[in-house]
């Protein structure tokens, strides 16, 4: 092999979760099945089989009504996937009957023990969309987010903190988020600071902030490629 390639070399991890790169995740499906963005498979090896993952009812209805979700693949098999995302960086976070919430643009992959819903941001209504509503993963397994540059990990516990929706990608169990508005005059008017909504975090724990209000520009839900109404929802349904 040429020496200028040596570096790129597969990584040789046993992990069911390892970074090829800080960009560029590998699974091993012979240790772990998992669910994945839709459309985030850049290669794979093996015999790894790929089926459109199923919302569910309770959670379709919750994607249709907020605009917010992930549309998710379902990979399992005895190889090797590698997913990606615009070449963002990659963060490995370990749960152990855990919890965290994580903005639906920042999901990547998470293993079979791992269970999502949709979670709303308290004090504001549905109709404000991008961020405000989110993903909560709970269970057990390796869960796999990106960051539009390198974030920095905020103590929440330490002192008031407040992020831009789209900024903050993730936090842990035990921090409360609410929306915080500045709704003056000089907001309506044009003249405000153009950061009149921002999520306020309280409580013990940690959220993850990314230096970027997201490179994303297209929603991630399938509700808005659907289509509201029955068809939408047959659509969407799956498995």
């Amino acid at each position: 092999m040429d020496s200028s390639l040596a570096e790129f070399k597969e990584t040789q991890s046993q992990d069911a979760f390892s970074l090829q790169n800080e960009r560029l995740l590998k699974v091993r499906l012979d240790a772990v099945t998992i669910q994945a963005r839709q459309g985030a498979m850049v290669a794979y090896q093996g015999d790894v089989h790929f089926e459109h993952a199923g919302s569910g009812m309770k959670r379709l209805v919750k994607k249709m009504a907020t605009g917010e979700g992930v549309d998710l693949m379902k990979a399992s098999g005895t190889g090797e996937v590698f997913l990606a995302i615009r070449a963002q960086e990659i963060h490995l976070i370990s749960l152990d009957d855990e919890e965290i919430t994580v903005n639906g643009q920042n999901v990547l992959a998470f293993d079979a023990g791992v269970d999502w819903d949709i979670k709303k941001v308290e004090g504001m209504s549905g109709v404000m969309t991008g961020g405000l509503f989110n993903i909560k993963l709970k269970g057990t397994g390796q869960v796999a987010v990106v960051s539009d540059g390198p974030p920095v990990l905020l103590d929440v516990g330490s002192a008031p903190t407040f992020c831009d929706p789209q900024a903050a990608i993730v936090w842990s169990q035990g921090v409360k988020s609410a929306v915080k508005t500045d709704a003056s005059l000089k907001s309506f008017v044009g003249m405000g600071s153009g950061e009149s909504v921002q999520v306020a975090f309280s409580g013990e724990g940690w959220v993850l902030v990314q230096p970027s209000e997201g490179k994303v520009t297209e929603r991630v839900s399938g509700a808005n490629k659907s289509g509201g109404g029955m068809s939408g929802l047959l659509n969407q349904l799956g498995g």
